[in-house]
């Protein structure tokens, strides 16, 4: 969208496809490598397969939102259903729609529940190793602090447009309840723990004040009707911010 729409036509993949083909090949190899220094793991071939999940559920979100950020330049709102959208309404034959139906469902449920879930599992069986008893070692370089910000800002991102509140809160509670299991043992946080830990709270705290700050949406509380009311930074820029590029 930034980019100059003449670099990269709709007809062809854009620089946003090419980074997402990098993030599918480099993040399966950090998680790999992130797994193996984790004195606790899954038996190899769990491992292997939630990577290759993960990848297939990456390679099938990028093929979607592909699509789907393509169709902003034809008028497409993401904070609209498919079928509310004009766009698509006045598709013949209607059995059309029916495909773009099937195009949100492999982007939004199936490839987001494919991607994250092998996900947040390897994440929390890296946390699992992640406790010492040398108190010494319980404390973040200051890199370490620098780079909290950004890494929650990233989970923040992956929640509210993944829309994956439920799994990242359960994984959130069990690494609190794993944390006051371990404390009895004398155990603390290491560094990395203590890295991840705070990066999920302050996630947290910034999904709270996003909640809070579109509380009174109208169009996208219909969007996104239910107990659980987390507007996607997609369906918020189609809505309020669609006029700038």
């Amino acid at each position: 969208i930034i980019l100059p729409l003449e670099w990269f036509p709709l007809n062809k993949p854009s620089a946003g496809d090419y980074f997402h083909m990098a993030y599918n090949v480099i993040t399966p190899f950090l998680l790999l490598k992130l797994i193996e220094r984790s004195p606790k793991t899954l038996p190899r071939s769990m491992v292997y397969v939630s990577i290759i999940v993960f990848v297939m559920g990456a390679s099938i979100h990028l093929v979607g939102d592909s699509v789907n950020h393509r169709l902003i330049f034809s008028g497409y709102q993401h904070h609209l259903s498919v079928r509310e959208n004009p766009i698509i309404k006045n598709l013949k034959p209607e059995t059309l729609i029916d495909s773009f139906e099937l195009l949100y469902y492999y982007d939004e449920y199936l490839g987001h529940s494919m991607w994250y879930i092998p996900f947040f599992l390897i994440l929390f069986i890296y946390f699992t190793g992640c406790f010492t008893p040398v108190e010494e070692e319980s404390r973040m370089p200051l890199a370490a602090l620098l780079l909290m910000g950004p890494s929650s800002l990233y989970y923040w991102y992956l929640v509210t447009e993944g829309q994956i509140f439920i799994l990242y809160i359960f994984t959130f509670f069990a690494m609190m309840a794993l944390v006051m299991h371990q404390k009895r043992k004398g155990l603390v946080l290491d560094s990395n723990g203590l890295f991840l830990f705070y990066s999920f709270i302050i996630t947290l705290l910034l999904i709270a004040v996003w909640v809070m700050w579109l509380w009174n949406d109208k169009i996208l509380r219909k969007k996104y009707p239910g107990v659980i009311y987390i507007p996607e930074p997609w369906a918020f820029y189609t809505l309020h911010m669609n006029n700038l590029h």
